[in-house]
């Protein structure tokens, strides 16, 4: 195992303090909503929680891309579930940000398997050859540098 210096630290903890940020946006705007009435009907479209879902994914990649490795994404992704979490405990006066419903669990529940599902993607490093060719990069054992010759 190699030795990270304090900067690589330093970016650990700020990108679960975006994590935390994350959360605690997504506890509010997850319940937006649009309502679609229709000639049969209306429709209720929650855009609110697929944006969250959307920007964590982004967010936990991005930070496994900023380190370029797990480490970045999962600082993201258990940021942003101590801010939910947190938020869907009852403070002492009674308020609830985060409530039991079934769109509410639907956030919770959703957001934990696409993040853990983002944050347990392989980070693709550039590679010393890579970069003096231009601009290839190696996954894993898979060399994907385009040879012009």
């Amino acid at each position: 195992m190699r030795s990270r210096g304090w900067a690589w630290w330093v970016g650990v903890l700020l990108l679960f303090l975006g994590g935390l940020v994350l959360g605690t946006v997504g506890a509010f705007l997850q319940a937006e909503r649009a309502v679609v009435s229709a000639p049969w009907g209306s429709a209720m479209l929650p855009w609110g929680l697929v944006l969250m879902w959307v920007v964590l994914v982004l967010a936990v990649r991005g930070g496994a891309w900023v380190l370029m490795s797990r480490w970045g994404a999962w600082s993201v992704a258990v940021g942003w579930l101590a801010a939910t979490v947190l938020l869907s405990a009852e403070s002492p006066s009674g308020d609830v940000a985060l409530s039991g419903g079934g769109r509410q669990v639907t956030y919770l529940l959703g957001g934990v398997i696409l993040a853990s599902a983002a944050a347990t993607l392989r980070v693709p490093h550039r590679t010393a050859d890579a970069d003096a060719a231009g601009s290839g990069v190696r996954d894993g054992n898979r060399d994907t540098t385009t040879d012009v010759r």
